[in-house]
């Protein structure tokens, strides 16, 4: 769940934005001064932050500047709420790490949609990068081409065999159940059904020759990949 902090000094709106927002499946904090905000900010480290721009104390401006030079803010998405439309006052924001300005008034629907997006997107830009190229005891996985080679000859696997060496050998070393590997590689939960895992293992020693052996078995539990 991610959790939304809402900078803003019109208590009901940012009652009405935390109102709204929560409805979505977020959690959302309310505070009503610069100060304070970057207080909560430094201390909850929030998913997202709704940053009014004419605050008590500290103005947004100044707000967005001090998230931006602190290394445990610097990357946290920030959307700009104003009264302020005239395009010198987006220009400043977006100069200061906004991410996004919504102008009063505004719908609330608009603002969820927004929220949604900058989500997306940042957790997007922040997933961590699935390897391109493995190579595991003489076995070479190509995520990008779905292309597998044994001492250096091409396998023909089908779509499952791929999903299911790919898992084993992201979790190298590691005792996996045949409950795991139909939940991860089939996404079902049938465990009355894990004979499919053992025919689609024994179908990959085969095609992956001399290496097929590095597929260990665990007996009473399941599989691992053992180099």
């Amino acid at each position: 769940m991610h959790n939304i902090l809402i900078i803003e000094d019109e208590k009901d709106l940012a009652e009405l934005l935390a109102f709204n927002l929560e409805k979505e499946g977020y959690t959302a904090n309310c505070v009503h001064n610069g100060e304070t905000g970057l207080e909560r900010a430094y201390r909850d480290l929030p998913d997202l932050i709704l940053l009014d721009l004419m605050l008590p104390g500290i103005l947004g401006i100044e707000v967005c500047k001090a998230l931006r030079k602190d290394p445990r803010t610097a990357t946290i998405p920030v959307i700009m709420i104003t009264a302020k439309g005239d395009e010198i006052d987006r220009v400043v924001g977006f100069e200061v790490g906004a991410d996004d300005y919504i102008v009063k008034p505004f719908s609330m629907r608009e603002v969820t949609l927004r929220v949604k997006s900058m989500m997306r997107r940042y957790v997007s830009e922040h997933q961590p990068k699935l390897p391109e190229l493995f190579n595991v005891g003489g076995i070479s996985i190509d995520t990008q081409r779905h292309i597998v080679t044994s001492e250096g000859a091409e396998i023909d696997l089908t779509s499952t065999e791929f999903k299911l060496l790919l898992h084993m050998v992201e979790n190298k070393g590691c005792v996996l159940s045949r409950e795991q590997l139909m939940q991860r590689v089939w996404c079902y939960n049938n465990m009355n059904d894990t004979r499919t895992v053992d025919t689609h293992v024994t179908r990959l020693r085969g095609k992956l020759g001399s290496r097929g052996g590095m597929i260990k078995t665990v007996r009473g539990f399941g599989y691992k990949i053992e180099v």
